[in-house]
């Protein structure tokens, strides 16, 4: 009977069970005939979904609505600014602490992703003055606080940071509803930094390294998804045809035809 499961939940499952089947084989290797029929399994293919993102006017105009006048609305821009800025994960955001931000010429934040690899992001002025405003209002002095807490000064969860993200998403999109689409998560700021970067001439290397890829297949996604870099690069690609055709002389001709008879 179907349960209606996704192909990432079925394939996800289907991991699991195959790293239970590699342990018995191991531990019982009379149950090995049993184990390899699970291990042939092959994954499902999921369709490839295109990557959601805003443009450079959405991202602008999100930030505006925020009350930087207001504590936990200046958290909030500068929560929002810096995942732009940095595009950092969301597990990144909530493992910052006071001591990885360093306010000097450049500002840069030092992120920490997956397999515990640190990285060094440059931000802008602007996100570092809001940031700085922030932690100003707040008067964290420890270097190992977390930047982003709630009201119980504890470290902001990942569903906490998707609350406010999808708040002023939906104030937003009441406003403009033609600059957002879709409904705003907190991996379509990273997205967005990604397709900007690419779109202003960045190398797809620099951006892999930006985002903390471990391959730059990862960050190829970007490239493969973006119509507008796709109509460059074929008109780019169609200046090379000249309407001129130029015919071969007589002597290329004959050396053509000499070539010709002494390889075939």
């Amino acid at each position: 009977m179907s349960r209606g499961c996704s192909i990432n939940s079925r394939n996800q499952r289907l991991a699991a069970l195959k790293a239970f089947c590699g342990y018995v084989a191991r531990k019982s290797p009379e149950k090995s005939a049993l184990c390899q029929g699970v291990l042939k399994i092959r994954v499902k293919k999921a369709p490839q979904k295109p990557v959601e993102y805003l443009s450079v006017d959405a991202v602008e105009y999100l930030l505006k609505i925020p009350d930087r006048h207001s504590t936990q609305g200046i958290r909030d821009l500068a929560m929002i600014a810096l995942m732009y800025e940095s595009g950092c994960r969301v597990q990144e955001l909530i493992d910052l602490r006071v001591g990885d931000i360093v306010f000097r010429s450049p500002n840069t934040v030092t992120l920490t992703g997956k397999g515990n690899k640190a990285r060094v992001i440059p931000i802008s002025t602007n996100a570092a003055d809001i940031i700085k405003a922030y932690l100003n209002s707040t008067s964290i002095c420890d270097m190992a606080h977390p930047v982003f807490v709630n009201i119980y000064d504890k470290p902001l969860s990942r569903s906490g940071v998707s609350y406010v993200l999808d708040k002023y998403g939906q104030m937003a999109r009441n406003a403009r509803p033609e600059l957002y689409p879709c409904k705003l998560h907190p991996h379509i700021l990273r997205h967005s930094k990604a397709m900007h970067l690419l779109e202003n001439g960045v190398n797809l290397i620099y951006i892999r390294d930006f985002l903390g890829h471990s391959s730059v297949t990862t960050t190829e996604i970007y490239a493969r998804c973006n119509p507008e870099l796709k109509r460059k690069y074929i008109e780019q690609a169609g200046s090379l045809i000249t309407e001129s055709i130029e015919e071969y002389s007589e002597s290329e001709k004959e050396a053509l035809i000499a070539w010709l008879r002494e390889n075939i």
